[in-house]
């Protein structure tokens, strides 16, 4: 056993343990948010069933079997749940029942010992998720044309699904009008009220002058005034015609609902839904979820400004990093006088990788955001103020923020990659008559590029998971503007961001309803995850290509 010890099994055995051990880790992690991200999409059954209550009445329970639990029966008194004494264990099922806005809440547990064991899925029961109040479930009853019945029973369901696709598309003009439209108007409106403000402050112009320009801004004003009054009078119309149809639905306790269809987004049926029908309906889901805008508080419809937001501020965040920890590592291993100085120096940006990330936060909204912002917006916006323009948080924050945070991966990766490039290199290149400045452009940095994506990669990870420091500087919980848009200067720094991390953070831990923002968390994890990869694949793609185009000269 001594020898055993002495020889370098056990610890060949004890490192592939933590190798594998680290795998089964990983592994499980991105399984469980694989999993459950995915599964958010699927159209699970409808389950109707009946529940009896303790005082013995019967009530009737539909809606989707979203989790289930067993109990210890201890556990189960403490919580208040009234258990039988021969009873050791007890199961409970949780229902998405849906319609908050009837019962207050749309997850309720119910006992399995207390539920009817006969479960049924009928085909005529509907899903309909809505633009607020999360989704319903229930019965078609009768639908209503401006007051008047135009179908009952089993017609409703065939009529239901044209004058819904009639609703969306009315719906769809009033959101382009309300955004596209009227709010192309509020920003040339907003950009006359500054070129006005620019003119009163300008104290080299005459009175005369300034009545002329005033004048000019006025004329330019009028005909936005009338586009405005135009558009109103079409959003009212339009308003008229989405409200005329209205579905009557019986609810789980019998009673009847009226649901405008305006307020309805998908009608769907799942127990009547075949395979490939819950497929087709899986990827417009996921579609949906990647590419539209967040509804009902972030926990309803897509996370796509999230996504842009995210990607933007990495990119953002790339490019401001990358010059400044390359140019700073090849001052470091090239230039600088080796001695207790430079030791020092090299000591603290290492320690500088080890700083929460909060304080990084902290430093950015105090120096970035209201020092360089405000002074800013001092020099070159003060026609907007009081209101800030670069003086108060926002993207090009963020990135410099990150890209603060992110530096010393990237002057350590790109110093490990210099340490590595061969003597015997620099010195042919210097008996050839070159100079140390193009020794080191021509020569050395080429060689060290893979390792300076090493240390871009690394940057990227980490900037993108990062969330702490981005509530600070520049990320809020719903932004109504991208970054980019077609008025110039088309990318707009000064503008707040959303940002994967942040909505997972908001979404799982601020909202209201814990249980219907479970799985949006998953989802979006899944998302991020996916992003992160992506980033992080393209750039060992670029690294792995300069790394064999430079290998025969490294060799």
């Amino acid at each position: 056993m001594k020898n055993w010890f002495k020889s370098d099994t056990p610890w060949v055995w004890l490192n592939a343990g933590a190798l594998s051990l680290s795998i089964v880790m990983v592994v499980g992690l991105l399984g469980l948010i694989a999993v459950n991200g995915f599964a958010h999409f699927w159209a699970s059954p409808v389950i109707e069933t009946n529940w009896s209550e303790p005082g013995g009445k019967v009530q009737r329970v539909l809606g989707e079997v979203a989790d289930e639990e067993v109990l210890t029966a201890a556990a189960a008194k403490s919580a208040g749940i009234p258990v039988a004494e021969d009873k050791k264990f007890v199961r409970r099922y949780l229902f998405k029942q849906g319609n908050r806005d009837i019962a207050g809440r749309d997850f309720v547990w119910y006992l399995e010992s207390r539920l009817d064991p006969e479960w049924k899925t009928p085909d005529n029961v509907i899903m309909l998720e809505r633009r607020e109040w999360g989704n319903f479930y229930g019965y078609p009853v009768e639908l209503l044309e401006a007051g008047q019945s135009v179908a009952q029973g089993e017609a409703v369901w065939t009529e239901l699904l044209e004058r819904l696709e009639r609703s969306n598309d009315l719906f769809a003009r009033i959101r382009e009008i309300e955004r596209d439209d009227i709010g192309d108007i509020n920003y040339r409106q907003e950009q006359l009220r500054l070129e006005e403000r620019r003119v009163e402050l300008n104290n080299a112009l005459s009175d005369q002058e300034k009545r002329e320009l005033k004048a000019e801004i006025e004329a330019k004003r009028k005909p936005l005034t009338e586009q405005y009054d135009a558009l109103r009078a079409e959003l009212a119309e339009l308003d008229k015609k989405v409200s005329r149809d209205v579905l009557v639905a019986e609810v789980m306790d019998g009673n009847q609902v009226k649901i405008p269809l305006k307020n309805i987004v998908r009608a769907t049926q799942p127990n009547a839904m075949s395979l490939f029908d819950k497929i087709g309906y899986y990827i417009e889901r996921f579609v949906e979820f990647i590419t539209d805008e967040p509804r009902e508080a972030n926990t309803e419809g897509g996370i796509f400004p999230a996504i842009f937001g995210t990607v933007t501020m990495v990119l953002l965040m790339t490019v401001f990093v990358t010059p400044f920890g390359i140019l700073a590592a090849l001052y470091l291993r090239e230039y600088a006088k080796q001695g207790p100085i430079l030791r020092i120096i090299r000591i603290s940006v290492y320690n500088l990788a080890g700083v929460p990330s909060i304080v990084f936060g902290v430093f950015g909204v105090g120096f970035f955001v209201y020092f360089l912002g405000g002074n800013i917006d001092q020099l070159f916006f003060p026609e907007a103020l009081p209101a800030p323009t670069f003086g108060t948080p926002g993207l090009f924050w963020v990135s410099l923020t990150l890209a603060l945070l992110t530096l010393p991966v990237v002057i350590v990766a790109t110093e490990e990659g210099l340490a590595r490039i061969p003597r015997t290199l620099r010195e042919g290149s210097f008996a050839l008559g070159a100079t140390k400045a193009e020794t080191l452009w021509k020569v050395v940095v080429p060689l060290a590029t893979p390792a300076m994506m090493t240390g871009m990669i690394l940057a990227v990870a980490r900037a993108a998971g990062e969330v702490a420091p981005l509530m600070l500087v520049g990320v809020v919980k719903l932004a109504p503007s991208l970054p980019v848009d077609s008025y110039a200067p088309f990318v707009h720094l000064e503008r707040k961001i959303m940002h994967l991390g942040f909505h997972i953070y908001d979404v799982g831990f601020q909202s209201p309803n814990v249980e219907a923002a479970r799985p949006l968390v998953y989802a979006t994890a899944l998302i991020l995850v996916m992003l992160i990869l992506v980033l992080n694949l393209t750039a060992i793609g670029i690294r792995n290509h300069l790394r064999e185009k430079y290998k025969s000269a490294n060799d």
